[in-house]
């Protein structure tokens, strides 16, 4: 049966014995290996109750085995819930009570911890360790090799990724199998990818950039990769002689280049480096070109977009801009009260439409419908300029999101955490510039009369209550917040205020 997805990635495969994955280890993952192990997996999915629709939820670190689930799952029809490893159980808490997955599958080590949350939805859970270990693994040894693929159309559901807006709310992007492959389909051609390269995979897997970019455009170009559990400066010099492309957020480059060994003979084998998830400083991508003689390619995307825009493959990638608009795909800048476009280079809201853009919110067909134009264009919240030749600059963003080190962040959430501290009137977060995080989550707190609390005390308060990626980084105390007329912090005030922090 027609499988929209994994049949397009199997009509990729170059060959059988052709190498997919060289994971740390020296563990090599052929092409066959992908297609008997995900059917291995899809067997367990069946065998544990999951259905086509079915949500399974999965917080582990990363490994080929953790890839192999997620192509499992586009094989069974079920739907990929990637969770981000460095949430705790309080935050899993609303994500597994708001997918009522059928199944959640943690490491090892969690599997005592996050029993009961899988259990309150009714969930089975399994875990999946990043040494080939877990109860998962056990049961697919004794699967067979080979699995039905599910029927699943175009518009049928692949994934849902969680973002969030700024009343804290997450919400569930719900991206079809369409939306997936007609991404990669277009960065594949667009970025040059084919059978020859060999993708540094140093990204986490757990969102659209190391999962659905990364991973989708290396199978369907029948490309392998060389998968790092994580981005280690020594262990990419040590590979950079050996890959041919790198994808990276702008914190992997500042990295780099804060070390000697960033020359031009360590990356001459390199055809091409890529920047996403977060802003890349133009002195970032000047001084990288410098030492290197690469110029960084730059893309935009979003969770519920996957890529939007993106700086040539041949042409000018100009520092401080996302390039253009991706074949097949529609941006467009207007006004953000009204809708209406706007002259080229003014400042206004990113929209865009195309086969990329999600299928809507899980469960809040309220607020899908306030994020879309009536002739379908989706509402990004980025607040961006176009050249009148199409080229795209981000010049701020709606919603107060933070992005730091890649990582989205919301400051309503951490707010509430904040101001529930004793002691602590009220808060305002912030991102602040930040040369190696990109942002710098900032918040600047005022206490309650007479209260004694200082920065040590509210760190210690936000340790289990928030992922580390989303503590602040650095708390600045004042009297008051600055408001505008109508009583609304003025928060870019503070970050003007704020502006140099981490330039100290």
């Amino acid at each position: 049966m027609a499988n929209h997805l994994f049949d397009a990635i199997r009509n990729s495969i170059p060959s059988l014995d052709a190498v997919l994955i060289e994971a740390e280890g020296e563990r090599i993952w052929t092409y066959g290996a992908m297609l008997a192990w995900s059917a291995r997996f899809a067997n367990v999915l069946v065998e544990l109750g999951v259905a086509p629709g079915d949500r399974v939820a999965v917080q582990v670190e990363k490994s080929a085995e953790a890839l192999m689930l997620y192509l499992a799952c586009v094989r069974a029809g079920a739907i990929y819930l990637p969770l981000n490893t460095a949430y705790t159980a309080t935050e899993l808490e609303y994500f597994i009570g708001d997918a009522t997955p059928r199944l959640v599958v943690v490491a090892p080590e969690a599997a005592e911890r996050l029993a009961p949350v899988a259990a309150d939805v009714g969930a089975s859970l399994a875990t999946l360790g990043d040494r080939a270990d877990g109860t998962l693994m056990e049961l697919a040894e004794a699967q067979a090799e080979t699995f039905a693929d599910v029927e699943r159309q175009a518009g049928d559901l692949a994934a849902i990724l969680y973002t969030s807006g700024t009343t804290g709310r997450s919400k569930g992007a719900m991206l079809t199998h369409e939306n997936l492959l007609s991404n990669a389909v277009v960065l594949k051609e667009y970025w040059r990818f084919g059978r020859t390269d060999r993708l540094l995979h140093a990204l986490p897997i757990f969102h659209t950039h190391g999962l659905f970019v990364a991973t989708n455009v290396t199978l369907l170009a029948g490309a392998s990769m060389l998968l790092l559990s994580k981005f280690d400066v020594d262990r990419v010099f040590a590979l950079l002689p050996r890959a041919t492309t790198m994808m990276g957020v702008p914190t992997f480059y500042t990295r780099l280049l804060q070390d000697v060994r960033l020359s031009e003979p360590a990356a001459k084998h390199i055809r091409l480096f890529i920047s996403g998830s977060a802003p890349l400083l133009a002195e970032t991508h000047r001084s990288f070109q410098e030492r290197t003689g690469h110029a960084i390619l730059e893309r935009y995307g979003m969770t519920e977009t996957n890529m939007i825009t993106s700086n040539p493959f041949d042409g000018a990638r100009v520092p401080g801009s996302v390039g253009y608009a991706l074949p097949g795909v529609s941006v467009r800048v207007t006004d953000p009260a009204t809708g209406a476009a706007l002259a080229a280079g003014e400042p206004g809201m990113i929209e865009v439409k195309g086969p990329n853009v999600f299928a809507g919110y899980w469960n809040m067909p309220e607020k899908t419908k306030e994020e879309f134009r009536a002739d379908g264009h989706f509402i990004t919240g980025d607040i961006g300029t176009m050249e009148p030749d199409g080229r795209v600059a981000i010049v701020g963003r709606g919603k107060d999101l933070i992005i730091s080190g890649g990582y989205n962040i919301y400051p309503k959430e951490i707010e509430n955490e904040i101001d529930a501290i004793d002691g602590i009137l009220e808060s305002a977060v912030i991102g602040v510039p930040h040369r190696d995080f990109g942002e710098g989550v900032t918040a600047v707190v005022v206490r309650q009369p007479n209260a004694q609390i200082d920065e040590k005390r509210i760190m210690s308060s936000l340790e289990g209550r928030l992922a580390r990626f989303k503590q602040p980084k650095h708390i600045v105390f004042v009297d008051d917040l600055p408001r505008n007329a109508m009583g609304k912090v003025q928060k870019n005030i503070l970050r003007d205020q704020y502006s140099g922090l981490f330039a100290k």
